[in-house]
């Protein structure tokens, strides 16, 4: 090998894929000294180069003079590893992958043949090749690359046939791909072509990298310590565009469809923000106590970048505790004059930390393991890879366009477009085509009405805003699993509504507000006294509010899927959850141990080379929040006892592991809000206020802590210290909360009609308002009047959902693999819940999307779908966030609407009017002109 080979081969050790040396690389010297093809992997053939960067979809590149630096690490350690150890990291693979979702299939075919597994009926071909391959495994033989090991390894068609330009060196072959387009429609690397090398390759790929190919295309097969992170000028852009989220995302948190700066946008600013301090900085050093500071120490790097998007991230949403604040503050609800700043604070705080302080634990569950994936979190770090690491040319598919001019390409033009279903025509958002065949049809409204109606419609929407850029990330088997949910669902909704069940055909059919038993929107401040609790006489008059057909669907399938979900995924997960609880004790006894010595995926051995943060600080935050929580009670009239605060925590404790370890794998989540509140509900009857303050811990506990540990995840992935990402985020959160309350105190005195129905600017506060009507239905009336005298068939949901969690655990545990791999009944039933006031409008173009992107594109053209799919997604989701800023204040929020047919079309006919009022039955023929439990014997 050269010289320069040889300055590379001192970048990484060759020990074991177990220790952390073996990971480490100096990744200036990887970058400055760049090898060609000619000088890596010098025992192996070309044709064996040229398969490994056909496997590693680096054969489109222009030039294989400047090798990237992934492609030479993978070559070195493809001839460091042995045969034998290749064998055995490919079969402990098939046994932890083998009913892995996330894991293409064709791998998983792949490692099965390279280690022997034989169909029951098997071939003579297949005969040779198992006594081949075992006499291989028992040789003992080492990687040393050598001609004897090629010798007996298996040449295939493709491997001879490129056997015929060893004669070319490959440094100089062609300036376009090594594999020419007629090679590589003739290779397939799925097909055991070379098994020596085969086996080495796969067996490198997965204990350098991932066996999962989503996440290969967002992280790097090694690691450089060294690498500046937690920086000063990270915290100072990170704190600029913290405020920046935070005064945004709050500000429409309330509109629908919402608006928000999400991480795309603000990762997109975060770069451009770093590069500007990096110039502008003067390079000094300073001692502040023990530590010394670098106000430039060189040129912004991946990791500030990617530390700085998980810092911004925390203010990327709101918190739960603001539904409850506005909620009580605003005359349209409650109206408590006596909720101050004080107590917003109190409240949020002891929300936010104590969801923080939950991710000591889940750590175990949705941090280490290698299924946990967090595939809708992935397009984060594609994003700042692209913005922060060079890229190599090369021609993919036709397309040789860099990944950082698609993502700018692609955010102009969403930027633009957006302006025309959002303003310009309107109806292409809403696009409800149907309904102006005959606007006033009452059956055609109701079927296919995107507002109030089913939106059974083909074409829905050519607005992303409302089709969803998730939809470029999310597994297409989750939106396809939620989607026939919802199918299924909408025929339940039909048959509860036309059967008049409930009297639900009096009603609207798919709005998620309360009526009163005259068919008007239910008003709590009508059955409560002064201090807001329940007032019986007021109730006699006024009756119980009653449910829509939609909105007691989804109430029905909560109850069924919380205990579906816990025997489910205990059933199925068992395994896993049993191991990551048993480090978690094991942890408490030992309190200083590293968990990340315990594991030997790759990403968690590279994660050795920081400290990690002790479970005592987690606990130390548990503790404050807690504080926080009973002062919040104690010091205000929140009507809410102590024991509340520790029963919201203690579900979570129950609950939160396999919901978080759900969502880790599919991306799919559900929180614990409708479990929550109907304990309560039972516990302090007639008490909306401690109903609404033990449902924001119950809810945002759970909420915040699996955002947060996805945050970790993300960390985990891109290789940022756990310590500076949990000073990061506590701080984020103290910045975050204080601007958000200011936003939403604003809000309520600041905006004409804000949260009521006919808002012109959309901002209808559907959130607050499923809040407050259960406040209503499950606190001031409580669950014991609703469940024996309005809707008694409710309870059962909770076991149907037992039963059938235990049926569909057998299913899954005695069928053939084939018919449960992609199984995930827990996002069937999910979909169940996409009413009120969602419909299929809302899911139908995302479906067509997640197809397209997330199944065709990523199997037929894996190499383009790995460097593009996820820049595709961010670029409209970014276009789309900052154009609906621009939108909302230039146009809309002093009024100039364009008033023409295109956008007045949608809201024509009685689509519209299903949302809140239309109804199929004539509430003043019903029998003495009202609906419901007759007067004088209301439950």
């Amino acid at each position: 090998m050269s010289n320069k080979g040889e300055d590379i081969q001192h970048t990484a050790s060759a020990t074991s894929h177990s220790q952390l040396e073996s990971h480490e690389v100096n990744l200036q010297t990887l970058e400055s000294t760049p090898l060609s093809i000619g000088e890596v992997g010098t025992t192996l053939t070309n044709a064996q180069k040229n398969f490994i960067l056909h496997r590693l979809h680096f054969d489109a590149l222009d030039s294989f003079e400047d090798l990237p630096p992934q492609a030479t690490f993978v070559f070195e350690k493809i001839e460091q590893i042995s045969t034998e150890e290749a064998v055995k990291i490919l079969q402990a693979a098939v046994k932890e992958h083998d009913d892995d979702v996330n894991l293409l299939g064709n791998d998983l075919d792949l490692w099965k043949k390279l280690i022997g597994y034989q169909e029951p009926q098997q071939s003579k071909k297949d005969n040779l090749f198992h006594v081949f391959t075992k006499k291989q495994v028992n040789s003992g033989d080492s990687a040393s690359g050598s001609e004897h090991e090629n010798e007996k390894a298996p040449q295939f068609s493709f491997i001879q046939s490129l056997e015929k330009k060893e004669s070319e060196p490959l440094e100089t072959v062609g300036q376009a791909s090594v594999l020419s387009e007629s090679d590589e429609h003739k290779v397939n690397y799925h097909e055991v072509v070379d098994w020596n090398l085969q086996v080495k390759l796969e067996a490198v790929i997965i204990t350098y990298w991932s066996p999962y190919a989503q996440v290969r295309a967002v992280t790097d097969p090694f690691d450089d310590p060294t690498i500046p992170v937690e920086t000063l000028r990270m915290y100072i852009i990170s704190i600029v565009w913290i405020a920046l989220s935070a005064v945004i995302n709050q500000f429409f948190s309330e509109r629908y469809p919402s608006i928000s700066l999400g991480s795309s946008v603000v990762q997109v600013f975060l770069y451009p923000s770093g590069k500007l301090l990096e110039w502008a900085l003067p390079k000094w050093k300073f001692k502040l106590w023990r530590f010394e500071i670098d106000l430039n120490p060189g040129p912004y790097t991946f990791k500030e970048q990617m530390l700085a998007t998980i810092t911004c991230s925390v203010s990327s949403g709101t918190s739960y505790a603001s539904s409850n604040i506005l909620m009580q503050k605003s005359d349209k609800f409650y109206g408590n004059k006596w909720v101050d700043f004080g107590y917003e604070v109190l409240l949020t705080m002891a929300t936010q930390y104590m969801g923080f302080s939950l991710c000591g634990i889940l750590r175990s569950f949705a941090v280490y393991p290698v299924k946990a994936v967090w595939p809708q979190y992935l397009p984060n770090l594609k994003l700042n890879k692209v913005l922060t690491s060079p890229e190599k040319k090369s021609i993919i598919n036709g397309w040789s366009i860099s990944g950082y001019k698609l993502f700018f390409i692609t955010f102009a033009i969403s930027f633009v477009y957006f302006w025309v279903p959002n303003y310009l025509f309107q109806a292409l958002s809403t696009f409800n085509w149907m309904t102006w065949i005959k606007p006033e049809n009452f059956t055609l409204a109701l079927v296919t009405g995107s507002f109030g109606g089913l939106g059974v419609n083909p074409i829905p929407t050519f607005d992303f805003n409302v089709i969803g850029a998730s939809n470029f990330s999310l597994p297409f088997y989750t939106n396809l699993i939620g989607y026939l949910g919802s199918i299924a669902s909408m025929f339940v909704i039909i048959a509860i509504y036309y059967s008049n069940t409930s009297w639900t055909g009096y009603l609207p059919l798919n709005s998620n507000s309360l009526y009163t038993n005259t068919g008007e929107e239910y008003e709590v401040s009508e059955i409560v006294n002064d201090a807001g609790l329940f007032d019986q006489a007021k109730y006699e008059e006024i009756g119980p509010p009653l449910y829509t057909a939609a909105n007691l669907l989804c109430y029905g399938a909560f109850f069924a899927l919380y205990p579906f979900q816990l025997v489910y995924e205990i059933g199925t997960q068992w395994r896993p959850m049993y191991e990551a609880t048993k480090s978690i004790i094991h942890g408490f006894k030992n309190i200083r141990r590293s968990v990340y010595r315990e594991l030997s995926d790759p990403h968690s051995v590279m994660m050795r080379a920081y400290p990690e943060v002790p479970d005592l600080w987690y606990i130390g935050i548990l503790v404050f929040s807690l504080v926080m929580a009973i002062l919040c009670v104690k010091l205000y009239p929140a009507k809410t006892p102590v024991w509340g605060i520790f029963f919201a925590f203690g579900i979570n404790l129950v609950f939160l592991i396999p919901l978080t370890s759900l969502n880790s794998r599919t991306g799919y989540s559900f929180q614990l809000n409708v479990l929550v509140e109907l304990i309560a509900g039972y516990a302090i009857p007639g008490n909306g206020l401690a109903l609404a303050f033990i449902k924001a811990l119950g809810y945002n506990v759970g909420g915040q802590a699996s955002n947060f540990v996805s945050d970790l995840k993300q960390g985990h992935y891109a290789k940022v210290p756990p310590r500076a990402m949990f000073r990061s985020q506590l701080l984020s959160v103290l910045i975050t909360m204080f601007i958000q309350l200011g936003i939403i105190n604003y809000q309520i005195t600041g905006i004409k009609d804000y949260c009521d129905l006919e808002n012109k600017q959309k901002f209808y506060c559907y959130g607050t308002r499923d809040f407050y009507n259960s406040s209503i239905l499950w606190g001031v009336i409580g669950p014991k009047r609703v469940f024996s005298g309005l809707y008694p068939a409710l309870p059962y949901c909770f076991l149907i959902g037992l039963v059938f969690g235990l049926l569909c655990l057998a299913y899954k545990k005695l069928a053939p693999r084939k018919y449960t791999l992609f199984f995930e009944p827990t996002i069937f039933l999910g979909g169940f819940q996409n009413w009120a006031p969602s419909n299929l409008s809302y899911f139908t173009g995302g479906l067509y999307v997640g197809y397209a992107m997330m199944h065709y594109v990523r199997i037929k053209y894996e190499a383009w779908w790995q460097k593009y799919n996820y820049l595709l997604g961010s670029g409209i989701d970014a276009g789309i966030a900052f154009s609906s800023i621009i939108i909302y204040f230039a146009v809309q929020y002093h009024e100039k609407n364009l008033d023409w047919w295109g956008n007045n079309v949608p809201y024509d006919g009685l689509d519209y009017d299903l949302k809140n009022s239309a109804s199929r039955l004539d509430i003043s023929t019903a029998p003495d002109g009202y609906i419901g439990p007759r007067k004088g014997h209301f439950p």
